[in-house]
C-alpha cells in the first residue's frame, strides 16, 4: 500500500490535478465562512452590474473627511469615462442627420463636439427614419453629458424644517476625493452581478459546492451499482450474467442524456432537488462501469489464487470481496473519479435545458448557465455572468481527468515508463 501511494505521489499529472481540485475544495469551504450571505439573496435592483468596487453614493457625499486632489489628467479621464468613442460616433450621426455637415464635426475634439451638440440637439426634433427607442437613447446620452466640461461643483440642497423650502447646503467640488475606507457600505464585486443583481462570486462558490455534491452522490451511486453488478455477473456467470448484460445493453442502447431528460421532466419542477437530480444521474450512469468491471472479473475468476480459494471452501461473497475486488480496486477508483466529473457535466446539461434542480433553493453551475442564457448575457456581452462558470466547470473536469490519467499510468503496466 505504501509503495502504491509513493508511486501515485510521484505521478506529475495526478499531483497537478489533485492540487487544482484541492484548491477548488478549499475555496468552496473557506469562502462561505468569510462571506456567509445567502447566495440567492438579491443585493441590487439592476442587472448585470460589471465587476468593480461599489460605494454608497449618499455615504460618499457625507463622508467625514474629503481631500482636494489637483490631478492633471483628472478632467480628461472624467470626460473619457462619460464620453466614449461609441458615444462620440452616435453624436456625430445625430448631428449629420439634423443637417450639420459631416466635415465640420471632429469627434476627437471633445470641446467642439460638445458645443455643437449643445447648440443643435433638440429632443423634440423629429428626424426621419429614427425609431422611438433610438430617440430615447439619444435623450439618455444627452442627460449623461450635461455639464461635462463645466468646472463648477454640485450643490447639495436640503429642505428647511420650518418652511419646507429648498436651501443650499454643502458644495461638492470636482476636485474633492473621498478615501474609500471612510465610506460605509462598500461592496467589492470582483465578478459583478448576474441577471437578478446577485453577487456572481458568492453564487459561483456556492454553486460549485452544490455541483460537487451532486457529482459525488451521482458518482457513488453509479459506481456502487456498476461495481456490484459487474462483480456478480462476471464471477457467477450463467443466467445472472445474461440478465445483467441484457439490462446493461438496454441502458447502453438508449442515449443516457435522453433518458435523463425524460426522467427529469417526469419528476416535475417542484420535486427536483439537488439530491434527486444526483440520484437520477447515478441511476443512469452505471452501465459502462458494470461492463468494464465484468470484463476484468472474467479474466480473474480462473486465476490460481481464486481456484485455491474455491477449493478451500470459501463462499462466493468471500471470494469476490477478498480475492477479486482488490485486483479491480484501482480501476474502480478511476471509474469513480470519472463518474463524479460526468455527473457534474450531466447536471449542467440538464440545468441549461431547464430540467435541473429547483431554482428557489440552491444554485448550481448548470443553473447559473441557464440564467445567463435565458437573459442573453452572451448576446449582451456580459461575460462575467457565464465565463467564470465555464472556467470552473472546465477546471473541475480538467483536474479530475488529470488525476485519472495519472492513476492510469501508475496502475496500467502498458503505460508505465
Amino acid at each position: 500500500m505504501k509503495h502504491t501511494l509513493r508511486q501515485v505521489a510521484r505521478s506529475g499529472k495526478f499531483m497537478a490535478g489533485f492540487i487544482i481540485f484541492v484548491a477548488i475544495l478549499l475555496i468552496v469551504i473557506i469562502y462561505p465562512l468569510l462571506v456567509p450571505d445567502p447566495p440567492l439573496q438579491i443585493i441590487a435592483q439592476g442587472t448585470f452590474f460589471p465587476p468593480g468596487i461599489y460605494v454608497n453614493t449618499y455615504d460618499s457625499i457625507n463622508a467625514p473627511t474629503t481631500y482636494t486632489l489637483h490631478l492633471d489628467d483628472a478632467a480628461a479621464k472624467r470626460v473619457a469615462s462619460k464620453l466614449s468613442q461609441e458615444n462620440r460616433t452616435e453624436m456625430k450621426n445625430w448631428l449629420v442627420a439634423a443637417g450639420l455637415p459631416a466635415d465640420e464635426i471632429d469627434t476627437a475634439d471633445t470641446e467642439q463636439l460638445l458645443n455643437q451638440w449643445g447648440s443643435h440637439y433638440d429632443p423634440r426634433l423629429q428626424i426621419p427614419g429614427m425609431t422611438l427607442a433610438k430617440s430615447r437613447a439619444y435623450q439618455r446620452l444627452n442627460a449623461s453629458i450635461q455639464g461635462l466640461l463645466s468646472t463648477e461643483g454640485a450643490i447639495i440642497a436640503s429642505r428647511a424644517a420650518d418652511t419646507g423650502a429648498l436651501q443650499a447646503g454643502r458644495e461638492v467640488k470636482q476636485t474633492d476625493y473621498v478615501n474609500i475606507r471612510e465610506v460605509a457600505n462598500v461592496r467589492f464585486l470582483p465578478l459583478g452581478t448576474d441577471n437578478f443583481g446577485r453577487d456572481v462570486l458568492t453564487e459561483l462558490v456556492r454553486a460549485t459546492g452544490v455541483s460537487l455534491q451532486i457529482g459525488l452522490v451521482a458518482g457513488i451511486i453509479a459506481t456502487l451499482i456498476g461495481l456490484t453488478l459487474g462483480l456478480a455477473a462476471g464471477y457467477i456467470g450463467g443466467l445472472l450474467d445474461d440478465f445483467t448484460m441484457f439490462i446493461t445493453n438496454l441502458f447502453t442502447v438508449i442515449p443516457t442524456f435522453v433518458l435523463l431528460i425524460l426522467i427529469s421532466f417526469s419528476i416535475g419542477q417542484d420535486k427536483r432537488g439537488a439530491f434527486t437530480i444526483a440520484t437520477v444521474i447515478g441511476l443512469t450512469a452505471w452501465p459502462w462501469t458494470a461492463r468494464s468491471v465484468r470484463a476484468q472479473v472474467i479474466s480473474l475468476r480462473n486465476r490460481d489464487h481464486v481456484n485455491l480459494s474455491k477449493l478451500s471452501g470459501h463462499s462466493i461473497p468471500h471470494i469476490i470481496l477478498n480475492d477479486i475486488l482488490p485486483y479491480v480496486a484501482s480501476y474502480v477508483v478511476m471509474a469513480f473519479i470519472l463518474q463524479i466529473s460526468s455527473g457534474i457535466l450531466q447536471e449542467a446539461g440538464l440545468a441549461i435545458l431547464g430540467l435541473g434542480p429547483r431554482t428557489t433553493e440552491v444554485p448550481t453551475l448548470g443553473l447559473m448557465m441557464n440564467w445567463a442564457m435565458i437573459y442573453q448575457a452572451h448576446i449582451l456581452e456580459k461575460w462575467w455572468a457565464y465565463l467564470p462558470v465555464l472556467m470552473t466547470i472546465a477546471l473541475i473536469t480538467f483536474s479530475m481527468n488529470l488525476m485519472n490519467t495519472g492513476l492510469d499510468q501508475v496502475f496500467n503496466p502498458a503505460l508505465r515508463d
